[in-house]
């Protein structure tokens, strides 16, 4: 700093530079995309098959005893670091046909284990957010039941949407 200042403009200048070193210091907060599809992957810890499936945001999908409703799914643009996260309810639908919520919450997929959902049979995890996908979108918004994707005996995905 100039040493010719008289005192009081000094300080104040000094003052102003300390005002604003807090701003120069804050990082951009990083923009996240919303995207229309969850990519999951679940596995079935009895036969030790995995199923890869895409959910559309907001449709109910049936993962063995377990049904899956993402609400929202974000990613970062590709200029920054990764975080893709998930934010679903999953309900377990029991012999009986009741109904009971397993798991409401954040998952990430560079953290699966983070927020995991507990369960004995199935696991669940996302693996990505998604633009689109080769899976027809919902038709039910009048209230019917529904569509599902089931985990299948062989192992393999079956899709059985229409």
């Amino acid at each position: 700093m100039n040493r010719d200042l008289p005192p009081t403009i000094r300080k104040i200048c000094s003052l102003l530079l300390l005002a604003a070193l807090p701003l120069a210091a804050t990082p951009a907060a990083a923009e996240t995309i919303a995207n229309p599809v969850a990519a999951f992957s679940g596995l079935d810890k009895i036969t030790g098959r995995i199923t890869n499936f895409d959910v559309y945001i907001d449709e109910t999908v049936q993962f063995g005893a377990l049904q899956i409703t993402p609400r929202v799914c974000y990613t970062r643009p590709p200029t920054e670091t990764q975080r893709t996260s998930v934010f679903l309810e999953v309900d377990q639908v029991s012999l009986k046909g009741s109904v009971t919520r397993i798991f409401t919450g954040w998952m990430f997929a560079d953290s699966p284990a983070l927020n995991a959902i507990d369960h004995a049979v199935y696991d669940i995890w996302l693996v990505d957010c998604k633009q689109s996908t080769d899976v027809a979108p919902p038709t039910a918004v009048d209230g019917t039941e529904a569509p599902r994707l089931e985990a299948p005996a062989d192992g393999g995905a079956v899709d059985d949407r229409g």
